[in-house]
């Protein structure tokens, strides 16, 4: 493999989790987080920044001792690896950012079970040079955060009438103080509207995600890709080391 070869090689690993292989629009995990956080752009992109820290980390640290993982007993161990990081970052949210654990609540420990960490762990870590599995991870992570940003934006502006509320606080755990984000409540009540309110209730999240999903997949369809499309437990990353899915096809 030439050396520019090896670079394409190394940005198409990053690159295609943004949109080809977009985790949450594409790959259609992590809907759990995705649905329930993204009522506010603030708690969203909190999410995804976590998130990725885990998945770079865990990645590496899987990629590193990959030849080393009995084969009986692999994804015992990247839940172990993958638990210990989100330990770490949980230990940190709470110490440093509280209010953005608060807002995070169970879901941020439930990081350790998260479709998109376990799969690259088991479709791509546990394959791959330490490199591009931290390229792998990072794309995906950023995909994801960036998924998390567009579906929240959405919701808190139509449905709430505000952007990046709670900034301040957030931040004022770093001595950041003065922004609090828009809020633009105010202004349509002057002219006789106000906000959707429904967009940041659980329809409003099935629906903003549907028509995000639509749009990527046109984006995709577009460039020649086929649109993402739900394939039960077949399409699952984990699907040929669960139980229940080896019965099921016998």
């Amino acid at each position: 493999m030439t050396e520019t070869t090896g670079k394409k090689s190394l940005v198409k690993e990053f690159t295609k989790g943004l949109i080809k292989e977009n985790p949450t629009f594409r790959l259609v995990l992590g809907t759990c987080p995705t649905l329930a956080l993204t009522t506010s752009v603030v708690t969203a992109v909190g999410m995804g920044v976590a998130a990725t820290f885990v998945l770079v980390m865990s990645n590496i640290v899987i990629s590193a001792i990959r030849k080393v993982i009995p084969d009986k007993v692999h994804i015992p161990a990247y839940i172990v690896i993958i638990a210990s990081f989100v330990t770490l970052v949980q230990m940190l949210v709470k110490a440093f950012v509280p209010v953005l654990n608060d807002s995070l609540g169970v879901y941020l420990p439930l990081i350790v079970v998260n479709c998109i960490i376990l799969g690259r762990a088991e479709a791509f870590a546990g394959k791959n040079s330490v490199g591009a599995s931290a390229l792998d991870g990072l794309g995906m992570g950023v995909g994801f955060t960036a998924a998390m940003f567009c579906m929240s934006a959405v919701r808190e502006i139509i449905g709430a009438g505000s952007f990046l509320a709670g900034t301040e606080s957030l931040l004022g755990a770093f001595g950041v103080t003065g922004f609090n984000g828009w809020n633009f409540a105010g202004a349509l009540e002057k002219i006789g509207l106000a906000p959707m309110t429904i967009f940041i209730l659980p329809a409003g999240g099935f629906f903003v995600y549907g028509v995000l999903m639509a749009l990527a997949n046109k984006l995709a369809e577009r460039k020649g890709r086929e649109p993402a499309k739900f394939e039960g437990c077949s399409g699952c990353p984990m699907a040929s080391n669960c139980a229940e899915y080896r019965e099921e096809t016998k």
